[in-house]
């Protein structure tokens, strides 16, 4: 009876969740579609405010899987990017997108989508001066000797590709063009074959701490019984959590969910939250492609300003009395029910077709098949798009 109870609880949030899922993602992949990598490392080459502005744009255009953003921070640090700029990209790779800012404003409500952009801002702010104060030009020359050696990690084959449009012809032409929807489809489910398994994993964990786990426990674990503890315990415990939870990227969302009605203070959640890119997984990775040493900083680093960038969102959302009272979670506690959520969901669920058929038709499986391949193999698969898609325009 408790597996049935948090298995409903974890289809039940994946139901309310899945339009803005599938909406975020096509957005986000009309926009890789529009925007090339082959430029990004020249273009991110300094630490000045321009350089980490641009690397926060193309972090905001890229992928929202946490593996892929690891990926391609390395490979663009590998190719000039400047190490700064290079985390500051994964940063706003992870916390800027569009599709985790739907997620967050279906499931929990607009403070907390606010609180997620603006927090994400926060973080490249502290971050580069965190940076500028503590990051040392040998322990820059550590992580790119060790960067060089290039050791394998995750989604390397996925962070590498460009399917990008950069053909002639005024910006609307190319985007409505037949090689864009290839570009569309292509980065869409590659996107969903990057995180699933990150979804499904952290619907199963929110089901089951839903369903498993009595309020009572959450409210002490939160101190929920004194507001000022719970303010000053949230945001040093949020990422600690997310740590241990191995769920990065938009699967920890759902999580969140659990763990605001559960009790934990709006700074705690918001720092649980941005601290995809400190679990333990990707703390693994980050010592393949940089050692130990620049791995532990880059730990702490991230942990203090996750924290920190927690605190500043609920101090001013606390100023400006924007931070929510209700701690109902419509998703967990209502279940399934005919009303606009499911509209959107069967909408979805057609466009998730249909590019789904442009993908199969124009050589996506072949190049889905290079997403785990090492960074020097997806040139073949990006020569695979460029040939399915023009065999499908000659076609029709």
């Amino acid at each position: 009876m408790f597996i049935v109870q948090a298995l409903l609880s974890a289809f039940s949030m994946f139901w309310e969740i899945l339009w803005p899922l599938v909406l975020g993602f096509a957005l986000s992949a009309l926009v890789q579609a529009v925007v090339s990598r082959r430029t990004l490392a020249r273009l991110l080459g300094g630490e000045s405010p321009r350089h980490l502005a641009l690397a926060t744009l193309f972090g905001i255009a890229s992928s929202s899987c946490s593996y892929a953003a690891v990926a391609l921070a390395r490979s663009l640090f590998r190719k000039g990017a400047s190490f700064t700029a290079a985390m500051v990209f994964e940063l706003a790779s992870t916390n800027l997108v569009i599709e985790l800012g739907l997620i967050l404003l279906v499931l929990l409500g607009w403070p907390f989508m606010l609180a997620q952009y603006l927090g994400g801002l926060i973080m490249v702010i502290l971050l580069a001066l965190i940076f500028r104060l503590t990051l040392s030009r040998q322990l820059v020359a550590r992580a790119r000797e060790q960067a060089e050696r290039g050791l394998s990690g995750r989604m390397e084959g996925h962070a590498a590709m460009d399917m990008s449009v950069e053909a002639s012809g005024p910006f609307w032409r190319r985007l409505w063009s037949g090689r864009a929807f290839t570009a569309i489809s292509h980065y869409f489910v590659m996107d969903w074959a990057a995180v699933w398994t990150d979804v499904l994993l952290g619907l199963l964990i929110a089901g089951a701490l839903a369903a498993w786990v009595p309020d009572s426990f959450w409210r002490t674990f939160f101190l929920s019984g004194n507001p000022t503890l719970a303010a000053i315990e949230g945001p040093l415990i949020g990422p600690l959590v997310a740590i241990i939870s191995f769920v990065c990227s938009v699967g920890n969302v759902p999580l969140a969910a659990v763990l605001w009605r559960g009790g934990i203070s709006f700074g705690g959640l918001v720092s649980f939250i941005f601290a995809d890119l400190i679990v333990l997984p990707i703390l693994d990775i980050y010592r393949k492609y940089y050692g130990w040493k620049v791995a532990g900083y880059l730990l702490l680093t991230f942990y203090v300003t996750m924290a920190l960038a927690g605190y500043l969102v609920e101090l001013l959302f606390s100023l400006l009395g924007l931070i929510p009272t209700q701690r109902t979670v419509a998703a967990i506690s209502q279940g399934l029910q005919w009303n606009y959520t499911t509209v959107l969901n069967l909408l979805a669920l057609l466009l998730a077709a249909a590019l789904v058929i442009r993908f199969l038709r124009t050589g996506g499986p072949a190049m889905l098949a290079m997403m785990n391949r090492p960074a020097s193999e997806p040139a073949e698969a990006s020569q695979v798009h460029e040939h399915g898609s023009h065999e499908h325009q000659s076609a029709s």
